[in-house]
């Protein structure tokens, strides 16, 4: 079964329109490269959850493992947290639909 990193956080207002275009033009992409095939992107408009809520799937836990430990991850990481707060990472088997 694939297992699927389910990643979360919260924008910082003051930097929306950076974080936004850092998402798009590296953030994505970067996570495509590492190997991940992008499930779900979700926004939450209302209620007390994290605003977004992005999920990728690999065909292994160990698989998502070796990547989220390695130093391309790290700082690819690192930079969104300079637009973000609240990041959460969480990994689970995958059941093709939405988790959270």
């Amino acid at each position: 079964m694939s297992a699927k990193l389910i990643l979360t956080w919260d924008i910082n207002p003051e930097r929306e329109q950076e974080y936004f275009e850092f998402v798009v033009r590296e953030f994505l992409p970067e996570v495509q490269k590492l190997g991940f095939k992008l499930s779900d992107a979700w926004v939450t408009v209302y209620g007390n959850q994290p605003q977004i809520l992005v999920c990728a799937i690999l065909p292994t836990a160990r698989e998502i493992n070796r990547i989220i430990f390695s130093d391309p991850w790290t700082t690819l990481v690192e930079k969104l947290l300079d637009y973000v707060t609240d990041y959460q990472e969480k990994i689970v088997p995958s059941n093709g639909g939405f988790q959270f």
